[in-house]
């Protein structure tokens, strides 16, 4: 498998000859407990190089991009196989592994992960959708049980607040139906953002929201005050943009690996419901030290979906040491090779960090061999920094270039 993935993309290094100057290909090798791994470095995937499915177009904070799951998936993993992500997120490793006909495990001790995830899996026909949603009642004059005048028109505000009340409502009586999930998948996603197709007013990108002092600040800033948003028009939008890549056939399939997905709210050290020995692939990123401040990005999606924030960011383990860090992996990689498969995989991506002093990865490798694993390589994937975002404390927008760190571990 090694000499495959190293030959191809030799092979792809020196037809890029023929394009640029210089390569970009990096063989090292790499002397750790007894092991000589090789960090293969280059631009293994791109977002241009495999457009990924529209289905994966919600946002959530800190996510990889589809193409990395999706060289892992099909290289190391056989249609019909199980692909866990412990640490689910938006569900990228899960979604991928569907529209690939991989049966999916899904874990996340943040709630919402599955709310934005499951639904998914579960794509209604459009013309029905409508219908469904336009027999919901929305009150204009409704009001929240919280100050959220800064972000929303008052008529707004009252759709949102009815459409959250009819949604915890059912929850609560477990009566959500597959449209009621959608709905409140899309209706999350597009609480706050920085375009006309959010309930919002100008604010931060949606992958978290604000404080409220902070958008009366940049209400403030941009002169602007919350105009009204049709809540039912958006979400139909949303589902149209969406759906707009699935075939049917993509649709029936995400529909018949719902039946036997599996999905967890749980602590990624102590899910005993997986079997031993069952998963062929994982493919996940942790939490990585304190970077990311839960509670505070999702305060107001935790309040849609009667979520308490405080208590979910208390679950989350945000380290605040590397030695920290490293004593939760490594129960993480204890679990993780109770229900590997002998000849299963992990691919577990991690960030520099720190302003990139610290490199996770050679953390990572002796908590993996520590657990029983064998390593089998370092991927570095460095392509062309595309957007500004510096969330890990990752100063590759300044020196232009986007890396992901994915150390691979076989059983």
């Amino acid at each position: 498998m090694i000499d495959k993935i190293i030959e191809e993309y030799e092979e792809a290094n020196e037809l890029s000859l023929f394009r640029e100057k210089k390569s970009r290909f990096l063989i090292e090798n790499i002397e750790m407990h007894g092991y000589n791994v090789k960090k293969i470095t280059s631009e293994f995937w791109t977002a241009k190089q495999r457009q990924a499915n529209s289905i994966h177009e919600i946002s959530y904070r800190a996510c990889f991009k589809p193409q990395l799951p999706n060289f892992f998936i099909t290289k190391l993993s056989q249609e019909g196989d199980y692909v866990y992500d412990p640490f689910l997120g938006r569900g990228t490793t899960a979604i991928e592994a569907a529209l690939l006909n991989r049966k999916i495990i899904g874990n996340d001790i943040n709630p919402l992960s599955i709310i934005l995830c499951e639904a998914r899996l579960l794509v209604p026909n459009l013309e029905e959708l409508k219908e469904y949603l336009d027999n919901i009642y929305l009150d204009k004059k409704a009001k929240a049980d919280i100050d959220i005048w800064m972000f929303y028109h008052s008529d707004t505000e009252g759709e949102i607040v009815s459409l959250r009340k009819y949604l915890i409502n059912k929850s609560i009586n477990n009566e959500l139906n597959n449209f009621d999930k959608w709905i409140r998948m899309v209706a999350t996603n597009r609480l706050t953002g920085h375009s006309k197709n959010f309930f919002s007013v100008y604010t931060m990108p949606p992958n978290q929201a604000v404080s409220r002092e902070s958008q009366i600040k940049i209400n403030l800033k941009y002169n602007q005050k919350p105009e009204y948003k049709n809540v039912k028009d958006i979400i139909i939008k949303k589902s149209k943009d969406l759906v707009r890549d699935l075939t049917i056939e993509k649709i029936r399939l995400l529909e018949e690996i719902h039946k036997s997905a599996l999905f967890f709210n749980t602590d990624a050290r102590l899910n005993k419901e997986i079997p031993d020995n069952f998963v062929q692939l994982t493919i996940t990123s942790p939490p990585f030290l304190d970077v990311i401040q839960y509670a505070d990005d999702n305060w107001l999606r935790c309040w849609f979906n009667n979520i308490d924030p405080e208590t979910i960011a208390k679950k989350i383990i945000m380290s605040k040491t590397i030695e920290e860090w490293a004593y939760f992996i490594q129960d993480v990689f204890y679990e993780l090779y109770r229900i590997t498969k002998p000849n299963g995989y992990i691919a577990f991506e991690v960030g520099e960090v720190k302003n990139g002093k610290i490199n996770l990865e050679e953390h990572v490798l002796p908590i993996g061999i520590k657990a029983g694993f064998e390593p089998v390589l370092i991927i570095i994937n460095q392509q062309k920094f595309t957007k500004t975002s510096n969330i890990w404390g990752i100063s590759n927008n300044k020196k232009g270039t986007n890396s992901n760190r994915i150390i691979l571990f076989k059983k």
